[in-house]
């Protein structure tokens, strides 16, 4: 029969009116529990153990004593079921409580132990010196026992060794006596200073009242929530660029990179990823008012402060990755690749959930564990794309439509191409049917050159002199040095003026531009062409900036 109980003391005056309805002579049964299954979320993780008991007919209350101290108390819920009907009364959490330690006193009582164990070790000290004793006199006796060293009678000789022997013995019995007393005093101070050392529990207590109509064997799954744990989105990109009779293809794998410090280790689990985020709350959040007024004016500053001011990132300069790698000479025999295991994906309207196959096993302070969950293989659109006003590298790009059920999370992105691993890179959040773009790296094939033909300040103005002019001209040259068409991006800037004052035109010696404000950044321009093989072109950008002859101006990037 099978019984699910549901039942949350969230708050102490709950906790105090469901004890009372309780029979005060329920029995406390010790019970173990096993981490089953693990579901991890970016921001979080829940657990469920499962506890197999044999509970005693009538009232009984489990006490688990292995939860870990971080759980959220609030989350744990329990079901489960059992031979008879099963009723789950009250479920408490509460940390395993420590015996009061008295400094003071086990203090006293240490030294008083330290004062025994000293006492009995002289004892020891002057027992060895008596036998020392007793020994030389033996060794040095038989020379002679008289006050000449003559020779005394054979009974006299027997009295002597008859008084170093019992003298001997007489130490020995003393120092095992003393021996067994600092041994067990050495116990009992070894006990108190662990007393005196003793650390807070490291483990939650989870009590549960349940009621059995007769013995049965139960099962009861535990479930709760813990903080301390999280899964990244990793990729793997593996681009295989094709040959002429054959497209280029995408095999995109995701990955989970899992972390978790909740203070228990996760022991051959079944292990499941979701993209659920559990701390985020359940509302969105309210705004409140906002009031349009004119600038207070600003306070004094302190002396020795400082304001900071916001400075544009730097550029981070591109790094030069081969060309396209030749391809793998294939082995004279032939040989499998190992596969590796892949998750279950369980696809829902709001979520998706990846569960991994078979037994996993993640310890609390292991480190970060990366898991496949999914793959997918889809035909890839190659281009070279630059921005040679940066950096006149050519990079190969491939774009894809994004098909799966899943969206693709942001993460990082391990690029290999045609085999060979060229870099790392990122992927931004796409749902089904976005166009996915990643980077493969320098294509060295196609030579990019931008050079400035005309840069031009002045003034305008028929008679008078009314505005300065700042007028420029580029030349971009792009040369497709393979021996197939490619399809070449090329993307440049037009400055943006955010002042009435300052006008900013395009000439028209410019080559017309494919696309502008691309990415939905204003001002970027993108010229777009299919090169053929060896094929040489120009792209020509000019564009001039008028404003006031009484004012500056200066071209900065955008906040």
């Amino acid at each position: 029969m099978r019984i699910t109980a549901r039942y949350l003391a969230t708050t102490s005056l709950v906790l105090v009116t469901m004890a009372m309805a309780s029979p005060s002579w329920a029995a406390d049964v010790d019970a173990n529990s096993t981490i089953d299954t693990v579901t991890v979320y970016p921001d979080g993780a829940t657990v469920t153990r499962i506890i197999a008991i044999d509970l005693p007919s009538g009232d009984s209350t489990l006490v688990a004593k292995d939860f870990p101290l971080g759980l959220d108390s609030s989350s744990i819920r329990v079901e489960g079921e059992g031979g008879a009907k099963l009723t789950i009364g009250t479920i408490d959490a509460r940390p395993p409580r420590a015996a009061p330690v008295n400094l003071p006193e086990l203090d006293k009582r240490i030294e008083a132990l330290n004062d025994q164990r000293a006492d009995l070790q002289g004892t020891v000290d002057s027992a060895n010196a008596r036998r020392k004793f007793a020994e030389h006199f033996a060794e040095a006796a038989p020379v002679g026992i008289g006050e000449k060293g003559e020779a005394r009678p054979i009974a006299e000789w027997r009295t002597a060794f008859t008084a170093v022997g019992d003298e001997i013995a007489s130490a020995d019995t003393a120092i095992r006596e003393a021996t067994r007393k600092i041994r067990e005093i050495d116990r009992q101070i070894a006990q108190l200073d662990v007393e005196r050392k003793a650390k807070p529990p490291s483990k939650l207590e989870v009590r549960m009242d349940i009621a059995a109509p007769a013995a049965t064997k139960a099962t009861l799954r535990v479930t709760y929530n813990v903080r301390n744990a999280r899964w990244l989105p990793l990729y793997d990109a593996r681009l295989d660029t094709g040959a002429k009779d054959r497209k280029p293809q995408l095999e995109l794998v995701r990955r989970a990179e899992i972390t978790q410090s909740t203070g228990e280790d996760w022991s051959n689990v079944t292990l499941g990823v979701s993209t659920v985020r559990i701390n985020r709350g359940g509302n969105a959040p309210e705004l409140n008012t906002l009031v349009a007024q004119y600038p207070q004016p600003p306070k004094p500053m302190a002396l020795g402060a400082a304001s900071d001011l916001a400075r544009p990132a730097p550029v981070a300069r591109q790094m030069q990755i081969p060309s396209f790698a030749a391809k793998i000479a294939e082995s004279p025999e032939p040989r499998e690749r190992a596969d590796e295991l892949q998750a279950v994906a369980e696809i829902g309207d709001f979520q998706a959930t990846f569960k991994i196959p078979g037994r996993v096993s993640l310890g609390a302070a292991e480190g970060a564990k990366s898991l496949r969950i999914a793959s997918t293989s889809v035909t890839a659109d190659l281009a070279v794309r630059a921005a040679p006003v940066l950096d006149p590298t050519a990079f190969l790009e491939a774009s894809f439509k994004q098909t799966d059920e899943a969206t693709l999370l942001p993460g990082k992105v391990a690029i290999y191409r045609d085999g060979v691993f060229v870099g790392r890179g990122k992927i931004s959040a796409s749902a089904k049917d976005d166009i996915v773009r990643l980077g493969f790296g320098a294509d060295d094939k196609v030579k990019i050159e931008r050079a400035v033909i005309k840069r031009n300040e002045g003034s305008a103005g028929l008679l008078v002199t009314t505005s300065k002019t700042d007028e420029r001209t580029f030349k971009t040259t792009v040369r497709n040095g393979h021996d197939f068409p490619i399809k070449v991006a090329i993307e440049d800037q037009l400055p943006v003026s955010e002042s009435e004052d300052i006008v900013v035109e395009m000439l028209p010696a410019t080559t017309p531009p494919t696309a502008s404000n691309i990415r939905d950044k204003r001002g970027v321009l993108e010229w777009s062409f299919d090169a053929k093989p060896g094929e040489a072109r120009d792209i020509n950008f000019a564009w001039r900036i008028r404003w006031p002859k009484d004012k500056g101006m200066v071209i900065v990037p955008a906040g």
